[in-house]
């Protein structure tokens, strides 16, 4: 069997677990009208780590935002395992969000006056079945720095706490909005290293957004993006770890 049926016969074995249908996001403002989002369909499946491609402003973070039910379409709908979010009332989305994802962003937006530990313990307290802060700090690899604040931790360090504090609630999705844009390079690679232990220990279905063509070799399939349209699916014949890529 070729590779590309064999992915796509694995695949179907896999529970849908993320669904869009017909998304489109129209912002106007005045007079000024801004598609961000022309007719999507796409499904990511249980434990799947895909890449969402794409140049600035091709619609990738605003699609993130309405999968991940913070913010909503102008038309089109979502389905997590069967279920539709998109006429959700904001309270059943607020309790979505609580319990069944995990957001990265860009920037850490951590607690300055608290610990790494005490970090990732805020959500912790609120998860129905959470895993221990020291226990999603290990899977990052930040075991020896349970005790440091935001402000002695490199960048790439803080990232992480923040993958550890979006995973600590055991999340069935995790959504990662560009968590290597604010690092350098060698940070970078740890980071999204901790993304890929963390989709491969919990299988935590996980969509990474990147402008970085070269990430998108970790991931099991990768969605192009182009001026708010779904330009291209391919799947990755042979999905490579993050330490074999070549940077």
């Amino acid at each position: 069997m070729p590779e590309e049926a064999r992915a796509l016969s694995d695949r179907q074995l896999k529970r849908p677990s993320l669904s869009a249908v017909g998304l489109t996001k129209v912002y106007r403002t005045g007079e000024v009208v801004v598609h961000a989002l022309r007719g999507i369909d796409m499904t990511l499946y249980e434990s799947e780590l895909v890449v969402l491609l794409g140049p600035s402003g091709s619609g990738k973070s605003t699609l993130l935002n309405i999968l991940g039910g913070l913010d909503r379409p102008t038309e089109g709908q979502v389905f997590f395992d069967g279920t539709e979010l998109t006429g959700f009332t904001e309270s059943a989305l607020t309790r979505f969000r609580r319990d069944h994802v995990g957001f990265v962003f860009q920037f850490y937006n951590l607690i300055p006056s608290l610990t790494a530990r005490e970090n990732v313990a805020l959500v912790t307290e609120i998860a129905p079945a959470p895993m221990a802060a020291e226990e999603a700090l290990r899977l990052v690899d930040l075991g020896n720095r349970l005790d440091h604040f935001p402000a002695q931790l490199s960048g790439g360090e803080q990232q992480r706490v923040a993958i550890a504090r979006a995973i600590a609630k055991r999340p069935r999705i995790l959504l990662c909005d560009e968590p290597t844009g604010a690092l350098d390079s060698k940070s970078g690679v740890l980071v999204l290293e901790a993304i890929q232990q963390v989709n491969e220990e919990l299988g935590t279905t996980t969509a990474l957004i990147t402008h970085n063509a070269i990430i998108s070799e970790m991931a099991d399939r990768v969605f192009c993006f182009a001026d708010g349209a779904l330009s291209k699916v391919r799947t990755n014949e042979e999905k490579r770890r993050v330490s074999e890529i070549h940077w």
